[in-house]
C-alpha cells in the first residue's frame, strides 16, 4: 500500500483517520492502540505471510531492551547489549545481504550452486536500525522503559515504518504517552496541505521524469552509452531521486502530523549544499545521525588525529552505502561520498579557501550526480558504461531520433529541475515547520510563498489534488522503499 495509491488515500488513510477520531475521544491509550493496529494492517498489505520478521524484531528488542533497564549498570548488561546487537546485524544481515554473499562467493568458487532467493521483509533497514539505536540507548541510560503497546507504535508507525525517518525514542515517546496540546483540526490543516505537497512532488514531478532514466539505465547493460544519453539518464535520475525522497518525507511528516504526532525532519533542500559536508547535514538526516552517534562516535569521530578521523568516515560512509543495498554498486557510492568528506574536511583545515558559491555548488553537484550513477546502475559494469558516456568517451548521440538532438527535452528537464530545487524554498520553509506552531513569515519572502489556512492555499491545494489524482492510476514505487 503506496502513499500514493488510490487505495491508502481513499480507504486505509480515511478509516485510520475516523478510528483515531473517536478512539480518541475515548482515550489516548485507545487511540495509540487504535494506530498500532492500522500500522501493522498497513505492513501486513503487501504479504501478510511475510509479516512475521517485524514481529520477532520486536518481541526481541522489547525484551532485551526490559532487561537492559532490569540489570542497570553492571557487566551482564553489556554482555545482553552486545547479544542484542548481534541478533539484530546477523538478522539484518541473513535477510539483506545473504543473497549478495552467496552469489559473490559462488562467483568466485565456481560452485553453481542452485540458492532458493532470500525474501527481503520491507522497510528491515529502518525497523532495524530504529531499534539498534533504542537498546544502544537505553544501555547508555538515556532511554525511559516503555509499555509494550507504546514500544510496538514506536517502531510500527506506518508514516515512517517503511521508509524512516529513523526516529529516536526520545523524540516519539513522550507523543505517545499523552495527547499535544494544540488542536487536532490544526494538525489535521497543516497535515493535509504537506502531504499534498508531497503527492505533487511524487506524483507530478518524480514519476514524470521516470521515463527519461529507465531506457537509459537498461540500455547501459547491453551497449555503450553516448554523452547525451548517459547525461539525461544521470541528470534525470538526480531530479528523480529528489523529489521521489523529497515528497515521501514530506507525506510521512504530513501523515504523523494529521494523527497529532510529529517526525522529525528527514530531508533539508541537499541540493542547495555548497560542499558535501553540508550535503549530507540535509541528506537523509536521520540515517547521518544515526552513522554518527552509533558508529562514527564509538570507532573514535575526530578525536584520534586526521588520519583515524579519515579512515572512520570512510568506514562509516562505506556501510552506510552497503546498509542502502546488498551491491558493490551501494558500497562504491558509500566510498566515493567517505572520500569526498575526507577532502572537504581536509579543505576547510587545511586550506581554508572558501569558493566561490556558484563554483562550489557545481563542485559538490560534480560529485553527487556521478554518485547517484553508482547508485542506480543495476551493476558495476552498467555504472562504468555510463560514467564513460558521460566523459564523452563513448561518442555523442541521444535517446531517441537524430543523434545528439533526442536527449535534449530530458537534459533540459533534468537540469531545470536540478536548478528549481537548489533555488526555491522547501516544504518546511512554506510551511514553517521548524518552529512550534507558525512562526513569522521570513523577510523577503512573499506571503503568499509561505502557507497559511486561507482560500488561496485550499484553492492552490486543491487543484494540485485534482492533478494528482488523474495521474494516480499509474503504477510507481518510492524508491526507498527497496531499503
Amino acid at each position: 500500500m503506496l502513499f500514493n495509491s488510490p487505495l491508502f488515500i481513499f480507504l486505509f488513510l480515511p478509516v485510520a483517520l475516523l478510528g483515531f477520531r473517536f478512539t480518541r475521544a475515548v482515550s489516548w491509550r485507545a487511540a495509540m492502540a487504535w494506530l498500532t493496529l492500522a500500522s501493522l494492517l498497513f505492513y501486513a498489505w503487501w504479504a501478510p505471510w511475510r509479516s512475521w520478521p517485524i514481529l520477532v524484531s520486536i518481541l526481541f528488542n522489547y525484551l532485551v531492551g526490559r532487561g537492559l533497564f532490569r540489570l542497570g549498570n553492571c557487566r551482564r548488561a553489556d554482555l545482553l547489549l552486545k547479544l542484542g546487537l548481534l541478533g539484530n546485524l546477523a538478522f539484518l544481515g541473513y535477510f539483506k545481504y545473504t543473497n549478495f554473499f552467496m552469489h559473490n562467493l559462488d562467483s568466485l568458487a565456481g560452485l553453481h550452486w542452485q540458492m532458493a532467493e532470500v525474501m527481503l521483509p520491507l522497510g528491515i533497514s529502518f525497523f532495524t536500525f530504529t531499534q539498534i539505536a533504542y537498546l544502544v540507548d537505553v544501555r547508555r541510560a538515556v532511554a525511559a522503559e516503555p509499555s509494550f503497546l507504546n514500544y510496538g507504535l514506536f517502531v510500527t508507525f506506518f508514516p515512517h515504518l517503511i521508509a524512516g525517518p529513523i526516529i529516536h525514542h526520545k523524540e516519539m515517546m513522550p507523543q505517545f504517552q499523552r495527547p499535544r496540546s494544540q488542536p487536532w483540526h490544526e494538525d489535521l490543516a497543516v497535515g493535509v496541505s504537506l502531504f499534498a505537497i508531497g503527492l505533487v512532488k511524487k506524483v507530478l514531478i518524480a514519476d514524470a521524469i521516470a521515463a527519461h532514466v529507465a531506457p537509459v539505465f537498461a540500455a547501459a547493460g547491453h551497449d555503450p552509452v553516448p554523452l547525451t544519453m548517459a547525461w539525461e539518464g544521470a541528470l534525470a535520475y538526480t531530479a528523480q531521486i529528489y523529489f521521489d525522497f523529497a515528497g515521501y518525507s514530506d507525506m510521512a511528516i504530513g501523515l504523523a502530523r494529521m494523527f497529532g504526532i510529529d517526525l522529525p525532519i528527514n530531508f533539508n533542500s541537499p541540493y542547495k549544499s555548497a560542499d558535501i559536508i553540508d550535503f549530507w547535514r540535509r541528506w537523509h538526516i536521520t540515517l547521518s545521525r544515526f552513522l554518527r552517534d552509533y558508529l562514527y562516535f564509538p570507532l573514535g569521530g575526530n578525536r584520534q588525529g586526521p588520519g583515524r578521523r579519515y579512515l572512520n568516515l570512510l568506514t562509516v560512509m562505506v556501510l552506510g552505502g552497503l546498509w542502502h543495498g546488498a551491491n558493490w554498486t551501494f558500497i562504491l557510492w558509500g566510498g566515493l561520498h567517505g572520500l569526498a568528506l575526507a577532502i572537504n574536511h581536509q579543505w576547510r583545515d587545511r586550506v581554508g579557501l572558501r569558493l566561490p558559491r556558484l563554483l562550489a555548488w557545481l563542485a559538490t553537484m560534480a560529485v553527487v550526480i556521478p554518485g547517484w550513477v553508482l547508485f542506480r546502475a543495476a551493476s558495476l559494469h552498467d555504472a562504468l558504461r555510463l560514467l564513460k558516456g558521460m566523459a564523452g568517451l563513448s561518442g555523442l548521440g541521444g535517446l531517441h531520433g537524430a543523434p545528439g538532438m533526442g536527449s535534449l527535452g530530458g537534459l533540459l528537464l533534468g537540469a531545470g529541475l536540478l536548478v528549481f530545487a537548489a533555488l526555491t524554498p522547501n516544504s518546511q520553509e512554506i510551511l514553517r515547520l521548524q518552529h512550534p506552531g507558525l512562526a513569522p513569515v521570513p523577510p523577503g519572502r512573499p506571503a503568499w510563498l509561505t502557507w497559511q489556512p486561507s482560500r488561496l492555499w485550499a484553492v492552490l491545494l486543491a487543484l494540485a489534488t485534482v492533478l494528482v489524482v488523474l495521474n494516480l492510476w499509474k503504477q510507481t514505487e518510492f524508491l526507498y522503499y527497496e531499503f
